[in-house]
């Protein structure tokens, strides 16, 4: 089953509170007949989107190929949280990597912050970045590790606009009294993340990428030239990159196998006015410690924006505003009764460790996928590492690539039933406060 199909009506954004305020871009043209590039980019979101602006801007010829809109997948419905950091903390990273490249791989993440805000600001999209993203803490274990974290990140990496807040802190800046403590980072942020892609979409027009819209991708056939072929025309060149993400399905088995997809919830609320200051004291964006992560942050017109719930078979639930609410309104009873503007599901991608997948998977064809909820900042760079590989300036990719990544157990047919399996114990584990 391929889920560029399953959940969404085809060449549509969802219903979303996004697409709802999205800045209009008129679609690009459906890839009709045959045609030749340089690189092909399989996939219209974050990470194709920057490849074929940065590999354009480097004077080579691109295709890009979107089996729907342009910001279509996850990076159009997203939380638009924009985090510090890799996914993995450097805690993790240290252990797996060793120190020095921990610390290239944290600047790295740093470029990727940077990178989108300097994409915002030149190419003049119509995205505001609102710095502050907080984590918050349920017990007092976890508070310890955060404040300890954060001492780290401030001591042996010199990251300075990081603070640790303790419960009142925290409560006064949430509003709810559910959390123990926690951290506020001032340098990371949150923006509107559909608009962002047609931001960088539209950039790359600009550039002189073509973009085609409504053009999913079939088959490719490998070699010296690859040929990527879609459902009308078909793409000669000298490069592939694939960037699907979660919507990559069986093109590439040997990226599907580290690569898996899963969906993700989000609602947005009626906009709660004068109330809004009561759920959030600043314009900052949070996250919690739960494994199934929850994720809020307000939009602005002061709706709650709020992300939580995840499934892992190819269908989203029925009642999504059920899904969602229940974590909500664990956090905020207040907001009971609050009426419910827009409900939606997106479908990201995971890796056994969380860590992105970057991968050369045949002759000729470069990935990156796999962001593991953490891909706003890390996909745009994604982008502009590829074009970089492509471009055999290969230092970045290589970074990332020797990040190690397992296969999922089971293999390409059998990893959805042991997900579900893993995931429902951690799901469980959350219910019980564990």
């Amino acid at each position: 089953m391929n889920l560029l199909h399953v959940n969404d009506r085809p060449g549509e954004y969802p219903a979303s509170f996004y697409a709802a305020t999205a800045t209009p871009l008129a679609p690009f043209a459906r890839l009709q007949g045959a045609t030749k590039a340089d690189v092909c980019v399989v996939g219209g979101g974050y990470t194709g989107l920057s490849a074929a602006l940065h590999l354009a801007q480097r004077g080579f010829d691109v295709v890009l190929l979107e089996a729907h809109r342009v910001g279509f997948g996850a990076s159009g419905r997203n939380g638009g949280q924009v985090g510090s950091g890799q996914r993995q903390d450097q805690d993790w990273l240290e252990a797996a990597v060793g120190r020095e490249p921990a610390h290239r791989l944290w600047d790295l993440a740093e470029d990727s912050k940077a990178l989108v805000k300097t994409l915002i600001r030149d190419h003049a999209m119509p995205v505001t970045f609102y710095p502050g993203v907080a984590t918050a803490c349920y017990s007092a274990a976890e508070v310890r590790a955060g404040h300890a974290y954060t001492d780290k990140l401030r001591r042996d990496y010199g990251y300075a606009e990081i603070e640790s807040l303790d419960q009142t802190a925290i409560n006064h800046l949430i509003g709810s009294a559910a959390y123990k403590g926690g951290a506020l980072d001032r340098g990371a942020g949150h923006l509107h993340p559909l608009n962002y892609a047609i931001g960088i979409a539209a950039a790359a027009a600009k550039a002189g990428a073509r973009l085609h819209e409504g053009s999913e991708v079939l088959r490719i056939d490998h070699g010296a030239k690859p040929v990527v072929h879609t459902t009308q025309g078909q793409v000669a060149c000298d490069q592939v990159i694939l960037a699907g993400n979660g919507y990559l399905g069986g093109l590439e088995p040997k990226v599907a196998a580290r690569v898996m997809p899963i969906n993700n919830f989000v609602v947005a609320t009626e906009p709660l006015g004068q109330r809004a200051q009561d759920i959030l004291s600043q314009s900052v964006a949070v996250f919690d410690t739960k494994f199934v992560v929850n994720y809020w942050r307000l939009s602005e017109d002061n709706r709650l924006l709020f992300g939580g719930g995840e499934t892992y078979g190819y269908r989203f639930p029925k009642d999504i505003v059920k899904t969602v609410s229940k974590p909500m309104l664990a956090i905020y009873p207040q907001l009971k009764g609050t009426r419910i503007d827009y409900a939606w599901g997106g479908t990201l991608a995971i890796t056994m460790n969380r860590m992105p997948c970057f991968a050369r998977p045949a002759p000729n064809v470069l990935s990156a996928s796999g962001y593991s909820g953490h891909g706003v900042a890390l996909a745009t760079l994604a982008g502009k590492i590829l074009a970089e590989a492509v471009a055999t300036q290969t230092e970045r990719f290589d970074l990332m690539a020797s990040i190690p990544q397992m296969a999922f157990p089971g293999g390409v047919a059998l990893r959805w039933p042991m997900l579900v399996l893993a995931m429902t114990w951690f799901s469980m584990r959350d219910t019980l406060g564990l």
